[in-house]
């Protein structure tokens, strides 16, 4: 088993054929045919169904931890380099919709500032999407709604967010800058999806406060969801840093409940495996961004 031969299984993973795959891995099909035949062969199994043209159940798992293996290659460089103290090379960071509007922006100034031969990709997902990405080696780290279910990442508290109802000026509760959690009740709202975090932490807080929430719709994804809030199609409770400026204008309300929760957010890392220097770099400088954020941004607040 050599590195070409999963560098072509991955490559027919990501393109969905030999042809595909091998444009981008700049040779010929023959090649990654004959590459993917023979770790097929020292196996001893099919790692592609030729017919349907997918990944077989077995070759799926080897393209997962063939991610990992191409992830420590490019850690161990990235180390080497940092030991001459010169942080070089790839990280993959993923990153909830609603907080990489903020998020992003920074961390892409400061990084280029310090670590100016780190190359940043950047993932916007929701966290469930983000979650086996991380854990197959994809991506580096990601920034989460926590908590994180998955027994193969681990997560550190970055910091809290309040919440708050988002309604139009016409609504009864528009009047009012803070409301009780009572005055919710039979209230019908655009939601996020069952089993996601987020939606965990306020289907818990209602559930307290014996109230019922109507979802209009279900959604797996906070910045969809504010979206489509702002065009019209429902009130909704959001994140404070997913509420834009033009709020301002009188366009929508955010009103204050108490008794919801604070949604939580933190940076996950597989629980496997040291990061390598470019990603331990942007972590350290993704702490200090958030720090500061917790100072300057309305409705950011540290980890308790």
């Amino acid at each position: 088993m050599d590195l070409r031969q999963l560098a072509a299984l991955v490559a027919v993973a990501d393109h969905g054929s030999f042809s595909s795959a091998a444009a981008a891995l700049h040779t010929v099909q023959s090649n990654v045919s004959t590459h993917v035949a023979r770790l097929e062969r020292e196996l001893g199994a099919t790692l592609v169904d030729r017919s349907a043209g997918r990944l077989t159940e077995e070759g799926a798992a080897v393209v997962a931890r063939a991610r990992r293996v191409s992830a420590e290659l490019e850690a161990l460089v990235a180390d080497v380099a940092a030991i001459r103290e010169e942080v070089t090379g790839n990280v993959r960071i993923g990153t909830i919709g609603t907080t990489a509007r903020w998020l992003v922006p920074r961390l892409l100034e400061v990084m280029s500032e310090r670590h100016p031969k780190v190359r940043m990709f950047v993932v916007e997902a929701t966290s469930t999407s983000l979650e086996p990405q991380l854990a197959n080696g994809v991506l580096d780290i990601a920034v989460v709604n926590l908590p994180v279910p998955a027994p193969d990442l681990t997560a550190t508290p970055l910091f809290d967010e309040d919440l708050l109802l988002v309604v139009p000026p016409e609504h009864p509760l528009a009047a009012r800058k803070r409301v009780a959690m009572k005055d919710l009740d039979g209230l019908e709202l655009l939601m996020a999806a069952p089993n996601t975090a987020y939606r965990h932490e306020i289907d818990v807080a209602t559930a307290a406060a014996g109230i019922t929430l109507v979802p209009k719709a279900e959604l797996d994804g906070v910045r969809l969801m504010a979206s489509l809030t702002f065009e019209g199609h429902g009130p909704a409770i959001l994140p404070a840093t997913a509420i834009p400026p033009w709020l301002e204008q009188g366009l929508w309300r955010p009103v204050a409940v108490d008794g919801l929760p604070r949604r939580r957010v933190g940076v996950a890392q597989r629980r496997r495996g040291l990061p390598g220097a470019p990603a331990r770099a942007l972590l350290d400088v993704l702490h200090e961004v958030v720090a500061e954020g917790t100072r300057t941004q309305a409705g950011l607040h540290p980890p308790r």
